[in-house]
């Protein structure tokens, strides 16, 4: 299985990614640097955690637009899977390739620490290694990690099955304080109308070596690895 992992001026968790997809795979990832102009032949695509550009104007804004973007758009289009984590998130959506926007975390202040997360929707390649509803425990790492977009936006992610993730609490139940960043209907990833694109605040690769203190983000990367080959 071979993966292409996108790397920006900022980026800070593309060896944690790469770690995470080769212990799944046993395949070492493409590393890609964003002024490229074409990716290699790739199952899978990865815009890593970070600050991009020392997140400039706004999170995301200026790697949305670096040269490699475009192809990752053309690949996207064609059906090959995106996977944006933390920042890479923030760059889907300056990039118009998700919905909505992440804002300022309520606090004001950069959160750091484990979180739990149900599992809204299985029924995709980045997802299927979990099952429904399932809770998990994963980092977050991020000072803008707020998800928000207007109503009915909000509404047709909900009616279409694109909600990935929700902070929640151990047992999976929705309680304001569990939704560390204040995030609309505590929504921690979404998906793009085919489920190929996912975007998500949390670190799922963090979570993937018991040294790490857990390994509840295997599940994404075996199940994806397992969908895709």
């Amino acid at each position: 299985m071979k993966a292409a992992v996108i790397i920006f001026p900022g980026s800070n968790r593309e060896h944690d990614v790469c770690m995470a997809l080769k212990r799944a795979s046993g395949d070492e990832p493409a590393r890609v640097w964003h002024r490229e102009g074409s990716l290699p032949e790739t199952d899978l695509i990865v815009l890593p955690g970070g600050f991009a550009y020392g997140d400039y104007l706004r999170c995301g804004a200026m790697a949305a637009h670096s040269p490699i973007m475009r192809e990752v758009k053309a690949r996207a289009e064609r059906g090959t899977p995106v996977l944006g984590i933390c920042n890479g998130f923030q760059v889907l959506t300056e990039a118009g390739m998700l919905p909505g926007a992440l804002l300022p975390n309520r606090t004001l202040t950069f959160i750091c620490r484990d979180v739990h997360l149900r599992v809204e929707n299985n029924q995709t390649v980045f997802t299927c290694g979990y099952a429904a509803g399932q809770t998990i425990r994963v980092p977050v790492a991020h000072h803008d990690g707020g998800y928000t977009a207007d109503p009915e936006t909000l509404d047709r992610l909900e009616g279409e099955g694109r909600v990935a993730f929700r902070y929640c609490d151990p047992s999976g139940e929705l309680a304001d304080g569990d939704n560390v960043n204040g995030s609309i209907r505590a929504i921690a990833g979404i998906f793009n109308e085919s489920g190929t694109v996912l975007g998500l605040m949390p670190h799922p690769e963090n979570a993937t070596d018991p040294l790490l203190g857990g390994t509840d983000g295997q599940g994404l990367f075996d199940g994806l690895i397992a969908a895709l080959r």
